[in-house]
This record gives structure tokens, C-alpha cells and sequence, in this order.
């Protein structure tokens, strides 16, 4: 199943062929974080540096409610700011970073998140991916995600061989319509919290194992694989698939107790 060099599949065309079979298998990709606007979702991206989404998901409904908008937080206490998001873990400098940035949101912004990667990366605390991230999902401006996972996955699918994130991007963003950035982000980054794990890939029920060339990595024996299987919406989980399509927010499943964690 493994690819052989010089095998007559351009990079382009498997790589275009390996996000449409992504996004067949998860129709349900989204951003993991839960936010209403802009301004919730680049203050979830900051929280979500060395932690998961999960753990930012069960920590902005009280920092929301506390402070709704950029003007409220930038008024915030630093100790109590401290204390609530405390769970997310780098909580001082993760609190020092929204203080910075909500203030140079009101000051410069008028309260607003700017829709441009150009303002966004000046901000304290937000590189290209958080800027990728909110302009994506919150502002419909297609971006690559660069994230961990990502990284990881454009490696092993050889889309690039380097490290540097900004040069992920770049290598692999011309492999794709522009117009596709944002949801390829989605399906690689969900394809790798499930099924191509750091360390123990579920290569035998990976539905691109015929396209990869990494495919031996991980675990080929089809039952053994399914075991590594991991987080929400996995395949099998057909029933939240189900709830999702029919309108159903992740928070409102969370809250059914449909246990929407890692």
C-alpha cells in the first residue's frame, strides 16, 4: 500500500486526492473551539497554546461570561484573569498576553478584531497560525493552519520536509486552490488527533493508507489499529455525526453528556 518512488501520481494531484478523501471521512470538520465571534475564538487560540481544546472548551464559558468583549477584558484583573484561566496551564503569561492584547484591540481597533493578517500578527501573543486560525473560521479568509498535527501529517504525506512552520504553509499551500486552505486545515488537523498519531499512527484503518507514503509507520493489523482509534467524532461515532448535521451545537452535546473530550 505503500507508495514507490517515482510512482505516476504527481504531489499535487495525491495531495488534492488525500484532502478529498479527508473531508469525505470527516464532513463534520470544524474548529474545535467553541466561540461565537472573533473576538472569542483568537482569545480561545491564545488559551490553546500547550493545552487542548478541550480544556480551553471547559474554560472560556466562565472567562466569556466574566468578560464578553476586548473592553471588558482589558479592564480585568490580572489576578482573577489569572485564576480562571488557570486550567489552561502558562496561565500568567497566557494572562499577560490577553490583557496586552485586548488593550491594543481597544486602543488601536476600537474594541474590534482585525480582519487582515497584517494587524493580527502585530497583536501580543498572536503568530500565523493564530491569525490563520481566526481569519479562517471567523472571517471566511481562507488560511493553513500550521499547528502540531498538521505539521506532523504534511511530513509524513511528504507534502514537505521541513519543520518550520511558516515554510509548511508556504510548500504545501500551493499544492491546493486557495479557496481550499481553510477546510484542508480541518481535515488534516482532525485526521491526525484520530487516526495519525504522533507516535502510534492507526495505519490500518486509515482511509488514506493507499495514498501515503508513510503508510507502515503505525499499526497496520486492521483490529489492532481501530483500538488507537481517539477523541470525539472518530469514525464510529455515527451518532454524533448524526446530532451535528441536525443542527446540534458541540457545547450542546457536551451538555446532553455526550462527552465530546480527548
Amino acid at each position: 500500500m505503500k507508495l514507490e518512488e517515482g510512482a505516476p501520481v504527481t504531489l499535487k494531484r495525491r495531495a488534492r486526492k488525500i484532502n478529498r478523501i479527508l473531508g469525505e471521512t470527516y464532513p463534520y470538520a470544524v474548529a474545535e473551539l467553541d466561540f461565537r465571534n472573533a473576538f472569542e475564538l483568537l482569545v480561545a487560540t491564545v488559551l490553546s497554546a500547550q493545552t487542548t481544546d478541550v480544556r480551553v472548551n471547559l474554560t472560556t464559558p466562565a472567562l466569556f461570561e466574566r468578560y464578553p468583549d476586548a473592553r471588558t477584558l482589558s479592564e480585568a484583573d490580572e489576578m482573577e484573569l489569572q485564576e480562571i484561566i488557570r486550567p489552561t496551564g502558562f496561565y500568567r503569561a497566557k494572562a499577560n498576553s490577553l490583557l496586552s492584547l485586548s488593550r491594543r484591540l481597544v486602543d488601536d481597533y476600537d474594541g474590534e478584531v482585525p480582519p487582515s493578517l497584517e494587524d493580527l500578527v502585530t497583536l501580543p501573543g498572536v503568530g500565523r497560525k493564530t491569525a490563520n486560525v481566526v481569519l479562517g473560521n471567523a472571517f471566511g479568509v481562507p488560511g493553513i493552519t500550521v499547528d502540531t498535527h498538521f505539521g506532523r501529517l504534511a511530513r509524513r504525506f511528504r507534502w514537505t520536509a521541513s519543520d518550520d512552520p511558516v515554510k509548511v504553509e508556504m510548500e504545501v499551500g500551493v499544492l491546493f486552490d486557495r479557496k481550499d486552505w481553510t477546510m484542508l486545515s480541518h481535515h488534516v488537523v482532525f485526521h491526525g488527533r484520530r487516526i495519525c498519531h504522533a507516535k502510534k499512527p492507526a495505519c490500518g484503518v486509515c482511509p488514506v493508507a493507499a495514498l501515503c507514503p508513510s503508510y507502515g509507520e503505525g499499526e497496520t493489523d486492521p483490529v489492532k489499529a481501530a483500538k488507537l482509534l481517539k477523541y470525539e467524532l472518530a469514525p464510529g461515532r455515527e451518532d454524533l455525526l448524526d446530532l451535528m448535521r441536525a443542527g446540534r451545537t458541540r457545547a450542546e452535546l457536551r451538555e446532553a453528556g455526550h462527552g465530546l473530550g480527548g
